[in-house]
């Protein structure tokens, strides 16, 4: 009779134990901590083309450093997305400073960085929040945000704003307008060419109506051939130019009316674009390059491109947490002015992007620099 007393009290106290087990709260995943630690060990991470000013770059990279204590090496923040693959070409052999771990490029490059072997797999922990049609399904690269090509205009030289494209072939405009990256290279300048496409009887198959777009552009005089940025609008070189409208509403705020900038999204030929990040399969800090895409892929990394005026890649799920601050929400525009935008897949940039490249010169006859 005691041996079963006893009994009954040893499957009682079992019992109670394995239901507190399965009450307690799991602990946070130690793998975050030893990501963290590796990553401090390797001390440094290398970015290249994040203009501060681009998708609040600026803000993410302070963060970053403050957050981790890591340093960050900051490569030639002009850069195109073709400089960025070439850069990870250069110095697979290379573990000094001039070595990426990480890269920021346009969509369409996205099957040649896994086709080349230029990149390597790693999911973040939000990665079932990303959308499926704009990441790998194994890891090798995934979206970050999207926007729209606009016009940004500097109203202290350009009194007459243009609202759509067929606007930039007034004489009016003659040496003013410019591309903001050289459209043999830079997804955003090819994007803005396939947007002209679209805008000049093209389609997401057809971007020649978008070079002979250009080239008129060219032999009227109004295209300037320089690589246009916030110093080259501000200082009116370049008072019209074509860019993501995260980038000119990033300058509109930075200039703070000094020039006033307008932001225009022209009524035709509303085209969207996504990027992608990758880490480098050379990497010289691949932990600090994990720990990069965990923090911008994390609900904080999400609002701070959201704050630079991006669309953050797990917009709709911060959306539907609610987790979206309303003086973020406040100063993104209007839903209206993008009702017209459009997505190419993958194959159709990849088309565009590699007919802009080798007629760029050919067509339109404007070396870009």
């Amino acid at each position: 009779m005691y041996a079963s007393r006893w009994s009954r009290v040893v499957a009682l106290v079992l019992l109670t134990t394995l239901m507190l087990v399965a009450c307690t709260p799991k602990a946070t995943p130690s793998a975050g901590d030893d990501l963290i630690s590796k990553a401090k060990a390797e001390g440094m991470l290398t970015v290249i083309a994040l203009p501060h000013d681009w998708c609040n770059y600026g803000e993410a990279i302070e963060t970053f450093k403050t957050k981790y204590g890591l340093q960050v090496n900051e490569l030639n923040p002009d850069a195109g997305s073709a400089d960025e693959i070439e850069a990870i070409k250069a110095n697979k052999d290379n573990k000094g400073p001039q070595a990426p771990d990480v890269i920021d490029v346009g969509f369409g490059f996205g099957p040649q960085l896994v086709e080349e072997g230029l990149v390597m797999p790693y999911k973040v922990s939000t990665w079932d929040t990303i959308p499926a049609d704009v990441k790998h399904p194994d890891g090798y690269w995934y979206g970050d945000y999207y926007g729209v090509l606009a016009f940004e205009v500097n109203k202290d030289v350009v009194t007459n704003v243009p609202q759509d494209w067929a606007d930039l072939l007034k004489p009016e405009y003659k040496g003013q307008v410019a591309l903001a990256g050289d459209p043999r290279a830079s997804a955003q300048a090819q994007m803005s060419v396939y947007a002209a496409a679209l805008a000049n009887g093209g389609s997401l198959d057809n971007v020649e109506p978008g070079l002979e777009f250009f080239k008129r552009l060219n032999e009227a005089g109004n295209f300037v051939p320089v690589i246009a940025k916030q110093a080259t609008v501000a200082k009116g070189e370049t008072p019209i130019i074509m860019r993501w409208d995260y980038n000119a509403l990033a300058d509109k705020e930075a200039l703070a009316g000094n020039p006033e900038i307008e932001v225009v999204i022209p009524k035709t030929g509303v085209i969207a674009g996504v990027y992608i990040q990758a880490i480098s399969a050379y990497a010289p800090h691949p932990n600090a390059a994990k720990l990069w895409m965990e923090f911008l892929y994390s609900d904080e990394g999400q609002l701070i491109w959201l704050k630079g005026g991006c669309h953050p890649i797990r917009y709709n799920d911060l959306a539907a947490r609610g987790v979206i601050p309303d003086e973020i929400a406040s100063k993104l525009p209007p839903a209206e002015a993008y009702a017209k935008a459009v997505f190419p897949s993958i194959e159709q940039i990849n088309n565009a992007k590699k007919i802009i490249a080798e007629k760029w010169m050919d067509v339109v006859g404007a070396d870009v620099k």
